[in-house]
């Protein structure tokens, strides 16, 4: 999960370990927002905007239509910022040295795409896609797709396969709930 995204985190321990693969590739659901009308060099907030543009002329409806190029079978290109291995090393160690990083794009399937909400420059969406999707990629395309720029300005996993957040554990919660096992309060020290 990227590191400013929120959501849920699946953590498999013990015998459970052996089904991160199964578990991985199964379709994810995310939430979240796009900024309309900027850029960023990572596709998201953590580096500052590097490119703004006029979104005056972009209508409702022109956000509307522009997701049914997202449907579907698309081919994108990872971010350079991404944890995409080329030479055996994360694209992000690169970029981040400022080294130009060339990723090989790829195709991934978006099962759906909705745009839950419009409050520009802010779009709200929900996207439900196969392992391997970058949720900033589509952020980004989407902006090119509208000739105009976009990045995504917030991401929550909602589920993964059939575990949901809804049915997660808070990590505080988790914490509390292994030391009690471990340390049950009726048991003597």
């Amino acid at each position: 999960l990227d590191p400013r995204a929120t959501g849920l985190l699946i953590v498999c321990t013990g015998k459970f370990t052996k089904r991160i693969t199964e578990i991985q590739d199964q379709f994810k659901v995310y939430t979240g927002s796009f900024h309309l009308g900027a850029t960023t060099e990572c596709f998201d907030t953590e580096r500052p905007v590097n490119q703004n543009f006029d979104i005056s002329n972009i209508s409702e409806n022109d956000i509307l239509q522009n997701v049914e190029k997202f449907r579907g079978l698309i081919t994108q290109t990872p971010p350079a910022h991404s944890a995409v291995k080329i030479d055996g090393k994360a694209a992000y160690l690169s970029a981040r040295k400022g080294k130009e990083v060339n990723i090989k794009s790829r195709e991934v399937m978006i099962y759906d795409f909705d745009i839950t909400k419009i409050e520009l420059p802010e779009i709200y969406f929900r996207i439900k896609c196969s392992k391997g999707t970058y949720i900033r990629s589509i952020a980004n395309d989407f902006g090119l797709s509208l000739n105009n720029g976009a990045y995504l300005s917030s991401l929550r996993r909602e589920a993964i396969g059939e575990y949901s957040v809804e049915n997660a554990w808070q990590i505080e919660d988790f914490i509390q709930h292994i030391q009690q096992e471990s340390y049950p309060e009726d048991a003597s020290l």
